[in-house]
């Protein structure tokens, strides 16, 4: 890599709810600007006016917030390079779509659309281009006069690029190497329509990255059959010295078949594909999001993080410096990655084993409380701890701890048939008195007092335990039978087991 102070950006468009495949794309940004003691621009590509979402570029910025993954420098954030809206420099950008016009590096187009379809009609794949520009009605083909009377006249142009053929533009690409490509097969690109006195991506990026010092692109890898073009708008304006490193991302693959990751994808198979949950202000619809479906952010940022990049080593589970600190660029694949959205889960279940009990307490209580449960944070805490290695998500510790905090009132027929057998109300009954004659009800004194009667009477062990269970839980789940007998604690323990006895006895 040359040495040259290091500046990238995200630039995404405020058309909708932020892709996971775009997140990233910005995750592997900021983890480059870091390694490079380097700047992370914000930047808000909004020239298509006709596909604006209101609502988008908040939700945009509240996702990285969310995420942890921060910006130096942009929209919502200063800078001394702005402003970083596209909209808001519809100027800066006519002074170059001028200067290109006037080196006869672009020309004005007049074809209307349909004169370009009636074309695309008769020219099987059809291309604006050196063989076809001058069958068209443009500046090329046309009398000056004519062209200063159309556009004096207020007619709706566009301005193309004009590609010489019979070139070798080069791409040198962080990630895939040199990249070569003819410049026959590509097309005169729309740079600047008259109609909204916007530029398209193409003319806005080249512009913005120059006048902003970017000096690394790193995108995804959709935008490849870009690269030629924007070398190519890079010299005609005299940059070469600016033009700044291409690193193109490999593509998240669908978990399973052919194809791009998709929001019907996540429909289908029950995966949020956005950071947050998006409601649609046009359709209403609403769309799942990583965090409202119990995600924590740093699990989401270490899961993408290892979606096409690998570290080199048998590490998984990554801290945000971490991922600095190990990330390499070169070591992005060139294979698109699948997926596997169910690696997700995993490292969010990860991430809760490497939180504290209190930090899990604290997110579960509301849960517990939503469930008419006034408990202290103490013994909320407590059963977090016997729990928390047993799920995923938060959200999944209240049908598996209920039974801590609600008596049963059922039992769960199953495990009566297999576990509550004839003699099991004399063995309950029996173990009953044993557990009220104890003055030391700690979980110590009872696993030391009930062995030793389960030996003396020679019952077996796991049938005593089984049925203990099913008293106390109402079905076969939950960690050690002393451990909740200890939490329990004497009164609600014999209260639940002479319950059971009556119930299932009378069955």
């Amino acid at each position: 890599m040359e040495n040259r102070h290091v500046r990238v950006r995200f630039a995404p468009s405020p058309t909708g709810p932020l892709h996971i495949g775009g997140v990233r794309t910005a995750l592997y940004n900021y983890l480059f600007a870091r390694k490079h003691g380097g700047e992370f621009v914000f930047r808000i590509e909004d020239t298509d006016s006709a596909r604006f979402v209101e609502g988008a570029e908040d939700y945009i910025i509240a996702a990285f917030q969310w995420l942890g993954i921060e910006f130096d420098e942009g929209v919502s954030f200063g800078g001394e390079y702005g402003p970083y809206r596209q909209s808001e420099r519809r100027g800066i950008y006519k002074i170059y779509v001028d200067r290109l016009l006037g080196a006869n590096r672009a020309y004005i187009a007049f074809d209307t659309p349909e004169e370009l379809e009636q074309k695309r009609q008769e020219i099987p794949n059809f291309q604006y281009d050196a063989s076809t520009r001058m069958s068209m009605r443009n500046s090329l083909t046309m009398p000056v006069e004519e062209v200063a009377r159309l556009m004096e006249d207020g007619r709706q142009y566009v301005v193309r690029f004009k590609v010489e053929p019979g070139r070798e533009v080069v791409v040198n690409d962080l990630i895939r190497g040199e990249v070569r490509v003819k410049s026959d097969i590509l097309d005169d690109k729309v740079l600047y329509k008259s109609a909204d006195e916007l530029p398209t991506y193409h003319l806005a990026n080249i512009v913005d990255d120059h006048l902003m010092e970017i000096s690394h692109v790193i995108r995804g890898e959709e935008w490849l059959p870009s690269a030629p073009l924007h070398v190519l708008l890079y010299e005609a304006f005299g940059w070469h010295d600016s033009m700044p490193q291409f690193a193109h991302l490999p593509l998240l693959l669908k978990p399973e078949g052919k194809g791009k990751l998709s929001k019907r994808d996540g429909d289908r198979l029950g995966f949020p594909v956005f950071p947050l949950e998006w409601h649609d202000p046009k359709t209403d619809e609403v769309s799942s999001g990583y965090r409202e479906s119990g995600y924590f952010p740093e699990a989401v940022v270490n899961f993408l993080a290892l979606l096409g990049w690998n570290p080199g080593t048998e590490q998984e589970l990554f801290t945000l410096d971490e991922l600095v600190e190990a990330f390499d660029i070169s070591r992005c694949s060139k294979a698109g990655a699948k997926f596997d959205y169910q690696k997700g889960i995993w490292f969010n279940h990860e991430y809760i084993l490497k939180k504290s009990n209190d930090e899990i307490a604290e997110l579960f209580a509301p849960i517990v409380a939503n469930n008419g449960i006034d408990e202290s944070m103490e013994r909320i805490t407590e059963v977090v701890r016997m729990m928390k290695d047993r799920v995923s998500f938060v959200h999944e510790l209240w049908p598996l701890c209920s039974f801590f905090f609600i008596p049963p009132m059922e039992y769960d027929e199953k495990t009566v048939k297999k576990r509550w057998k004839e003699d099991s109300p004399k063995v309950m009954g029996e173990l009953a008195d044993l557990l009220e004659s104890l003055d030391d009800f700690s979980l110590e004194n009872q696993e030391r007092v009930v062995h030793e009667w389960v030996e003396r009477k020679g019952y077996g062990l796991g049938n005593v335990m089984n049925a203990w269970r099913l008293t106390l839980v109402g079905e076969g789940k939950g960690p050690g039978m002393f451990d909740i007998s200890a939490f329990l604690g004497k009164e609600e323990t014999l209260s639940r087991m002479r319950r059971a006895i009556e119930v299932l006895s009378a069955k």
